[in-house]
């Protein structure tokens, strides 16, 4: 078969039936060469491409271009293919924790910071806080483009990778939204991994934020040095402020700060100076440059150069007590949980006052941590606590809780185990007042009523003998003595005695309408109540002091003013101001605590220079000494405490601070005296303004006379026969340890002396009172229920035996038919036959 093309003759149109003609025929095929002896070979081989020659040498490593379009083409494809892989693989993940971690920032009520909590030294705050002019340095040093890029710089996302796996380091550039995306959401790991991840994130956070927001939080998660998290973290450990009250340039030194946070810290690094310089100088002059400071304002500016670094002891000295005493306030009144309270970010205004505080720091250094010494072991010992608090809002405006809270743990001024001692007894009094109370011989009780003042006499009840006597104060005997003069002198003789005739449950329940709590530890009702074994604050007592300061207006203290988390505040609890007592009862207590500093057992007071109330009290084997006492616009209590700092056991005070014995008018009344004259200095002088029922005066009785509430009712019967049953409290104070042994009329003194000075002699050395007339009725008397005493008549009969007063220098000068003053009192109680509730009165 021939190979050959077929052959056709002139006419295009033949064709054979085995081809296609050719579109053009002058294509068909090459015309033969005619001179070639094989022309239609040798046209076959033309059309064949020669082939190229081998690369040889170096030709064959160049890559031709068909390899480089080929690689270039799959790289867009392979970038193209992971950049939608990863965008649709990397979320926005929950933020870090140590991102989100924050303090709890505690404030005085002026706004200046008192201490911050966590580890985490930051406090997040809205980007409106943050001034224009702060905003605009951050700007200036980070991101000056911040506002119109796109949330990538991809050329300086390159360089910065390409750095990284080259080993050349840490790489800046880029933007303020990686930078917050690294903080917030990352690490500061400097991987690849961690890149890619910035990468994308940065991407869709860019797409679902806006620029506002990502700054706002780039500021708040940006670390500026000395443990400074956030702008206003940085502002107050550098400048001691807000941020709102930062200037431009010191804005501009923050904002230097980010650079290079340690190194830029001037103060810390003064040989870094010039470049700290530098640095701020750009700043502030890309400021200028995109129209953000005026010139003028530049040129005048100086750098502003930061203060010193404070240690981090946040919690030390007394920040720590504050800190612990505002948790404790926010917790026990549900305000909020321990648990979210922990988790931080709270701002706390307290309503503790700058001024005050430091002013009762620096009273217990003064006259108490400063007269302890090495050389003594009981000093070793001494603790202290103080609260104040202003009567007309119930704002606790200063506290002392120890020497250091990293020192010492415990708080002395809210810690409940201390014996309150004798400051307990103007709740006694109020009680009496208040309620209207009276004697066991129908007296009403004032502050000039008269009781039997010698030591270790049982206290009666209308039953008789309790068992209980009381030692007075180095077991001094007073006899015949008024509420004022006893309250002057602590005389717990006539305190037992008044407790047992208000009713120890009536003297509970003013004590704790007064401010007391009722959870109160020993806080039991008998008469040894009025000696104070209950273990009331500091806080506490002050805050029932404040009562009293207040006319008997009660209302609950107050340690937070406000509360917030980001720019949201938390609602307090309605403090609702209730009377306690009446303004007559609470006025006429104050009265006679006005005396107790005036000429009393508390003469340190008045050091104060003002006029002050207050009452003195120490505890069992002077374990502790208070001071308790108010001016009409601060009232204030001082403890000073014995402590083993080893095994914490309750230590006596004797020989501390160089004193053989420690009582609170030494120590805790001085110190009371200086921190209100300094806490007060600036105030106006305010006298009290007092409706007091001083009550008649009693004339004193003669040694023979018979029938006052000090004799000792009920015959020789045995303690326990028929008569009241109440024990002392489970806290005696030092005054009762040698009172656990009742006694019998037979063994006392029922003579009430003419006026004479304290005397140390027994009981027994007294003349004995002949026992009165036995036979005559009597019904129990009792001021507080005088109406169902009389209506219950015939319920109890005992011996009594009859009164009869010798008031011979009266008698005479108002004749025969005059009457006692104690007669006037009892006038009107009398029935309207003439008929007293002892049967017919005597003229």
């Amino acid at each position: 078969m021939s190979h050959e093309p077929p052959q056709h003759g002139g006419d295009p149109g033949q064709q054979g039936s085995e081809s296609w003609p050719p579109r053009d025929p002058s294509a068909a095929a090459p015309a033969p060469d005619t001179q070639h002896p094989d022309g239609a070979q040798a046209s076959e081989r033309r059309t064949k491409r020669p082939k190229r020659p081998k690369r040889t040498g170096w030709r064959r490593a160049v890559p031709t271009w068909r390899m480089v379009l080929g690689g270039v083409l799959l790289l867009a494809l392979l970038l193209v293919g992971g950049f939608i892989a990863g965008y649709q693989i990397v979320d926005i993940p929950p933020a870090n924790a140590s991102a989100t971690a924050q303090s709890n920032v505690y404030l005085y009520e002026d706004g200046t910071v008192i201490a911050r909590d966590g580890e985490i030294n930051r406090e997040n705050i809205p980007l409106r806080r943050v001034p224009r002019p702060i905003q605009h340095a951050v700007l200036a040093a980070e991101d000056r483009d911040f506002y119109s890029e796109d949330a990538i710089d991809i050329k300086a996302t390159l360089r910065a990778g390409w750095n990284t796996v080259t080993g050349k380091g840490r790489q800046g550039g880029s933007t303020i939204t990686q930078q917050y995306v690294k903080n917030y959401y990352l690490g500061q790991e400097q991987t690849v991994v961690r890149k890619a991840k910035e990468f994308f994130i940065s991407i869709k956070l860019d797409r679902e934020q806006s620029k506002d927001e990502i700054l706002e939080g780039y500021l708040n998660t940006s670390y500026f040095g000395r443990n400074a998290y956030g702008i206003q973290a940085a502002a107050h450990a550098y400048y001691g402020k807000d941020v709102e009250d930062l200037d431009a340039g010191q804005g501009a030194y923050l904002a230097s700060l980010l650079n290079a946070p340690s190194s830029y810290d001037v103060v810390a690094h003064p040989e870094n100076r010039k470049a700290v310089l530098a640095r701020w100088n750009y700043v502030l002059d890309g400021m200028v440059k995109h129209h953000w400071l005026t010139r003028a304002d530049r040129a005048a500016m100086t750098f502003p150069v930061p203060g010193e670094a404070k240690p981090a002891t946040a919690l030390s000295g007394q920040r720590g007590y504050i800190v612990q005493a505002v948790e404790n306030y926010l917790t026990a009144n549900r305000i909020i949980d321990e648990n979210t309270l922990s988790t931080g970010g709270y701002r706390i205004t307290t309503t503790l006052q700058k001024k005050k505080q430091d002013a009762l720091v620096e009273a217990v250094q003064d006259n108490v941590l400063s007269q302890t010494s090495d050389e003594r072991e009981a000093d070793r010992n001494v603790r202290a606590g103080g609260a104040s608090i202003d009567p007309a809002t119930g704002h606790v405006v200063a506290l002392y809780g120890g020497v250091d809270y990293t020192k010492q743990y415990v708080n002395n001024a809210t810690r409940r185990d201390y014996q309150v001692g004798s400051t307990f007894k103007p709740f006694v009094l109020a009680a009496a007042l208040a309620n209207g109370s009276t004697t066991q011989k129908d007296r009403a009780i004032t502050p000039n009523t008269r009781y039997d003042g010698d030591n270790k006499r049982t206290v009666q009840s209308a039953a008789g003998s309790t068992g209980y006597a009381p030692a007075n104060e180095d077991d001094v005997d007073y006899g015949s003595i008024t509420v004022r003069e006893a309250t002057d002198k602590s005389v717990n003789a006539v305190y037992a005695q008044m407790a047992q005739d208000v009713g120890p449950d009536q003297v509970k329940e003013t004590a704790v309408a007064l401010g007391i709590p009722q959870d109160t530890p020993d806080l039991t009702a008998s008469p040894s109540i009025a000696l104070g074994p209950a273990t009331a604050s500091v806080l506490d007592m002050a805050s029932a002091y404040a009562t009293l300061a207040d006319h008997g207006r009660q209302r609950p203290h107050t340690l937070v003013a406000k509360i917030s988390k980001n720019a949201t505040e938390l609602e307090l609890p309605a403090r609702k101001t209730r009377r306690a007592i009446s303004r007559e009862a609470a006025d006429t207590t104050t009265s006679v605590l006005r005396s107790v500093v005036d000429g009393g057992t508390g003469t340190a007071a008045r050091n104060a220079g003002r006029p002050a109330a207050g009452k003195t009290g120490t505890a069992e084997e002077d374990k502790a000494a208070w001071f308790a006492g108010y001016t009409p616009d601060l009232a204030t209590v001082i403890a000073v405490m014995g402590q083993d700092p080893d095994t914490g056991v309750q230590k006596p005070l004797y020989g501390a601070l160089g004193l053989a014995r420690m009582n609170g008018g030494g120590p805790p009344a001085q110190t009371w005296a200086a921190y209100t004259r300094a806490a007060l200095q600036d105030s106006e002088v305010k006298a009290f303004d007092l409706q007091a029922d001083e009550g008649p005066e009693e004339p004193e009785p003669d040694e023979s006379a018979e029938g006052e509430d000090t004799e000792e009712a009920g015959g020789t019967e045995e303690p326990g026969e028929g008569r009241d049953s109440q024990e002392p409290g489970t806290g005696d104070t030092r005054e009762e340890r040698d009172a656990t042994r009742p006694r019998t009329p037979d063994a006392t003194s029922d003579a009430l002396t003419s006026p004479r000075t304290p005397r140390t002699a027994t009981p027994a050395d007294g003349p004995r009172r002949a026992p009165a007339p036995q036979g005559t009725a009597a019904r129990e008397t009792d001021g507080r229920r005088e109406a169902a005493a009389r209506a219950a008549d015939g319920r109890r009969e005992a011996a009594a035996r009859e009164t009869s007063r010798r008031e011979n220098a009266t008698r005479e000068a108002a004749g025969p038919e005059a009457t006692t003053p104690r007669e006037n009192r009892s006038a009107g109680r009398r029935n309207r036959d003439g008929q007293g509730p002892d049967g017919p009165t005597r003229p």
